[in-house]
């Protein structure tokens, strides 16, 4: 599992602008994971060659959510996009525990066209399918694609979680505000509510780009979905994790590729 290499087909998704030749990380970075009391944070996020670190592109978040400890949504305030990182500031003015996250899904098609042979790229919704590409399109290839990306912040004392039942998520056993050095934490990795068995995951701490190896964490899930990591140090980790399967939206598409992306705070 290549830290650098699992997400092309993601990143092309998520920001509309990658090739899927290109391989980088995606991924949220709040500016504080854990809080005492109402306060404001900052979230960068982008897509980018070393962890952390702004060197490629921002991430698109036209499907950003962000859900507040009662389950009510809260907006994003002095969004910005530059040419390498976007940024938003959050009021968090509940006790509790906040997920952020961008969600996306989408189809990619290849196909050429029958009349000039021309070969010919599209990305869009289910929806929009049947209107844009061709029904007569020469040797179609159909892909469709979801993906999350998050993170979770809590002021306050920690709330509970609760799982969406769509796409590849992450279901915390351990909370994801309660990490810390040297102790294990437990996750249940699922596939539209149920159980991912046999998922390999990939846990790497940020700051790649000063070290000579990216001493990235290999786990897989058992039979019940669950992996568990001991954090070897403090910091920000990446946590990763695909899969595909053939639950898909339309006849024409074969192939469901889903991933999973975390953003995780581990304290001294």
């Amino acid at each position: 599992m290549q830290l650098k290499s699992r997400l092309a087909l993601c990143a092309a998704v998520l920001c509309g602008a990658i090739s899927c030749a290109q391989a980088h990380n995606i991924w949220l970075l709040p500016s504080s994971t854990v809080l005492s009391k109402a306060e404001w944070i900052t979230v960068d996020a982008a897509v980018s060659n070393d962890m952390f670190f702004f060197n490629h592109v921002p991430l698109a978040l036209d499907n950003l959510t962000v859900t507040a400890p009662d389950g009510s949504a809260v907006q994003p305030e002095n969004a910005w996009r530059g040419k390498l990182r976007s940024v938003f500031d959050l009021n968090l003015t509940q006790t509790g525990t906040y997920r952020l996250a961008v969600v996306n899904s989408g189809l990619f098609a290849s196909y050429k066209d029958k009349a000039t042979g021309q070969p010919r790229r599209w990305r869009g919704t289910p929806e929009m399918f049947a209107a844009q590409v061709p029904t007569d399109a020469l040797e179609l290839r159909v892909t469709q694609s979801a993906g999350r990306v998050e993170t979770f912040v809590t002021v306050g004392k920690p709330s509970a979680i609760k799982p969406t039942g769509q796409g590849l998520e992450l279901v915390p056993v351990t909370h994801p505000n309660d990490l810390a050095q040297g102790e294990k934490a437990t996750f249940v990795l699922q596939v539209d509510g149920k159980p991912a068995a046999g998922l390999g995951v990939a846990i790497a701490l940020g700051g790649t780009r000063y070290r000579d190896k990216i001493d990235e964490i290999k786990t897989t899930t058992d039979a019940a979905g669950q992996f568990s990591v001991t954090w070897p140090a403090a910091g920000m980790y990446w946590i990763d994790a695909d899969t595909k399967d053939d639950k898909t939206s339309l006849p024409q598409v074969k192939e469901r590729r889903l991933f999973y992306v975390g953003t995780f705070e581990v304290l001294p």
